[in-house]
């Protein structure tokens, strides 16, 4: 480490966020996450590093003792050719077969769902932080609401006290 700047320490550590799933943590109550890698073709890449891709409606499965991303919503590149990828492929993850039989395990253990909370390249390559969630029903995601305004209020009002105005 002595002797690089600070620059290029810095380079290659990062990961840079393609698409997040923003309803997520609010559809579902989320348990254990865990990074998995994404096999793509060609085009795919070339999309994804322009940002384009959509996890409105993605979900893992699990078939054959393999896990795979479903709906996942990777756009054509702009300037491909007939060589273009299938926007909407069913696409495998990669894992460790300990890490997948873990997963198997406790969806079948319990009413779980695979949910894709985000999608990023780290050291140039694609990741998809997965999430081993259970779906939240109207109440409880009312109680969210409701928790999460409370503590809003409460940072408000210390910060008026903290400012002299309360």
């Amino acid at each position: 480490m002595a002797g690089q700047s600070k620059q290029a320490v810095g380079k290659g550590g990062g990961k840079k966020i393609i698409a997040t799933n923003r309803k997520a943590r609010h559809n579902y109550s989320i348990l254990e996450v865990f990074e998995a890698g994404v096999a793509l073709q060609g085009t795919e890449v070339k999309s994804l590093r322009e940002g384009h891709a959509s996890l409105v409606d993605a979900f893992a499965t699990v078939d054959d003792g393999e896990i795979w991303l479903r709906n996942l919503h990777i756009p054509e590149y702009q300037h491909g050719s007939w060589t273009n990828h299938e926007p909407r492929r069913t696409r495998k993850l990669l894992l460790h077969r300990r890490q997948i039989d873990t997963l198997i395990g406790k969806i079948r253990e319990g009413n779980f769902a695979l949910v894709p909370l985000s999608l990023y390249f780290t050291d140039g390559k694609v990741k998809v932080e997965l999430a081993l969630a259970r779906g939240k029903h109207a109440h409880d995601k009312r109680q969210d609401l409701a928790r999460r305004d409370a503590q809003r209020e409460v940072i408000r009002e210390l910060g008026r006290r903290a400012k002299g105005m309360g």
